[in-house]
């Protein structure tokens, strides 16, 4: 009730000082010509007149704001057996603006221009700003609900009551928001991370308090509830490292000279800018197919997100390699053998 009081006192105090000065202009024509405050009346050619049009009009602001008081005070409900009124109910939506509006703020700040001076990890930056976003807002909410004049322990019954509720229709919402919670402090998942969820690859952009908004790679925002992370399988090729082991099958074929093919595919990937050249690179023949020796040339990249541009220049690269020493990538191919012969004529 210290919002509603205080807001009150204001209004009755401005409203007093209203009523004093009626009484004060009234003494106008008692106290003579000579009276300094004949001054505020001698453009009117009727002293008595300008007396009273002051009179009534200061009587008419102190009969309007009266009337602006008792509007506020008409309870509109109840609630936790407090009296909420037009003027309590428009503080607490204007207070829990504010602090919605400043958490938001808040948060542009921290990412933007403190946290990165002092956390390299962008993922710990985002949870840190958006962590400090949901403080803030609580904060506001219990403040404008001190405004309001609810007292927090009649609150625990209406949210006994909502228990009841979410336990029938709001099991969703309640798992989703947990799941938020769970994957901002667990951090399963980080904003900027490539990811496989629901046989989708894409890029985490941002962690709400109910989804989870992922980038895919062609460019189309898909909206993931949070539960999914928490108990779904998912992929995560950039947590903790964003290297990735890349793999290019080749095939080769058979009447090829095996030395020359090692010897092509290990130039390719060390002339290869894009490969680390710190992880060694690895060739290897792993099997024997129908019409080709099935050759694998294993690398490094710093960056998964780059694992597709990479294969293509590598598998370019392989080409033109094979093109200038000579060495074919044959086409599938079967060999048939038909074998003639006679047989028996049947009497």
């Amino acid at each position: 009730m210290f919002g509603n009081s205080f807001i009150l006192n204001v209004v009755d105090l401005f409203i007093a000082s209203i009523q004093q000065v009626a009484p004060y202009d009234s003494v106008a024509p008692g106290v003579g010509l000579n009276s300094p405050q004949i001054d505020e009346f001698i453009f009117e050619d009727n002293i008595a007149e300008g007396v009273s049009k002051s009179i009534d009009k200061t009587e008419g602001w102190w009969e309007w704001l009266v009337s602006i008081k008792s509007l506020l005070n008409i309870p509109l409900f109840s609630l936790a057996n407090t009296s909420v009124t037009l003027m309590s109910l428009v503080v607490f939506i204007l207070l829990l603006t504010i602090f919605v509006m400043g958490a938001s703020y808040l948060k542009k700040i921290l990412r933007d221009r403190i946290l990165p001076r002092f956390v390299q990890d962008e993922g710990l930056q985002y949870t840190l700003a958006r962590m400090s976003q949901y403080s803030v807002v609580v904060i506001g909410i219990l403040v404008s609900f001190q405004f309001l004049g609810v007292d927090f322990t009649g609150l625990a019954v209406i949210f006994g009551f909502l228990s009841v509720g979410i336990g029938f229709g709001l099991q969703n919402i309640t798992s989703n928001f947990i799941s938020g919670l769970i994957v901002l402090f667990e951090r399963p998942i980080s904003v900027g991370d490539r990811v496989v969820v629901n046989g989708i690859e894409g890029d985490i952009e941002e962690i709400n308090i109910r989804a989870t908004k992922v980038k895919t790679l062609e460019n189309i925002s898909i909206i993931v509830p949070n539960s999914d992370f928490v108990s779904k399988d998912v992929i995560n090729y950039s947590h903790g490292d964003p290297t990735f082991k890349l793999t290019v099958d080749i095939g080769v074929a058979y009447d090829s000279d095996l030395d020359l093919v090692l010897q092509a595919l290990d130039e390719v990937a060390n002339e290869s800018t894009s490969v680390m050249k710190r992880r060694k690179h690895d060739i290897h023949l792993r099997s024997f197919g129908d019409s080709a020796w099935n050759m694998k040339l294993i690398v490094w990249i710093p960056n998964v997100k780059n694992r597709y541009t990479i294969q293509n220049e590598l598998n370019q690269a392989i080409i033109r390699k094979f093109n200038e020493r000579g060495i074919d990538i044959p086409f599938p191919q079967h060999d048939i053998h038909i074998k003639s012969g006679t047989s028996p004529l049947s009497e």
